[in-house]
């Protein structure tokens, strides 16, 4: 078995975490570093991701997660945002970014700046919010395996409260939609779930070659 595959069968959605272990600066670097590096639509990254360490914040969010207790008991967790308007504000500013980086003119990025603009502004409030959220899911696939890479132990969760979280932490404002929660840390020995094998469709069934 590649290690790869070792790596996914590895992880699971923690139930219990060992609160006396941290996860280290240097893996939690990684952990930014891989979110930072994910793929998104045109490369916009219409995300934020807000790191929760304070436990006085971390307690005010567990009510409003229907009580789980990975949300206090985690290393870490990270609120994965998408913002909820995306305009030419945005594009202008990755326009830059992309100028700076790739040391071109921003003249020469106004072909690709304007393709974006116009399919940005072509879609709905709703469907603008919705592709934006999409994007935290490509990045939350990439996190995981990472995390498992790193042997942190991982928890994605959308069971939560989106209007209990924005009035915490005053998201709206700052134009963010809380779309997933992601719990990080080491398991605790005593969680009987890191022993059940995983359950998952068939080839057969799964995949179909066209």
């Amino acid at each position: 078995m590649n290690q790869i595959i070792q790596d996914l069968n590895w992880r699971y959605a923690t139930k219990k975490f060992d609160t006396t272990k941290k996860i280290s600066d240097n893996d939690l670097a990684t952990i930014k570093e891989s979110l930072r590096l994910t793929a998104t639509s045109f490369g916009l990254q219409s995300m934020k991701f807000l790191i929760v360490e304070n436990p006085e914040v971390r307690e005010l969010l567990k009510p409003a997660s229907w009580g789980q207790a990975q949300i206090t008991e985690a290393s870490h967790i990270i609120i994965m945002c998408s913002y909820i308007d995306i305009n030419n504000d945005h594009v202008d500013a990755y326009m830059q970014d992309v100028s700076a980086i790739r040391e071109i003119s921003i003249e020469e990025t106004a072909p690709f700046g304007d393709y974006i603009k116009g399919a940005i502004t072509s879609f709905s409030a709703e469907q603008k919010e919705l592709w934006s959220s999409k994007q935290t899911y490509i990045a939350l696939g990439q996190v995981l395996h990472t995390c498992a890479t790193l042997r942190v132990d991982s928890t994605p969760m959308e069971g939560f409260d989106p209007a209990a979280y924005d009035e915490i932490l005053g998201l709206s404002a700052k134009n963010l939609k809380p779309t997933l929660v992601l719990a990080l840390g080491y398991r605790h020995e005593e969680d009987e779930h890191q022993h059940y094998p995983k359950v998952r469709k068939s080839n057969d069934v799964l995949f179909e070659t066209i």
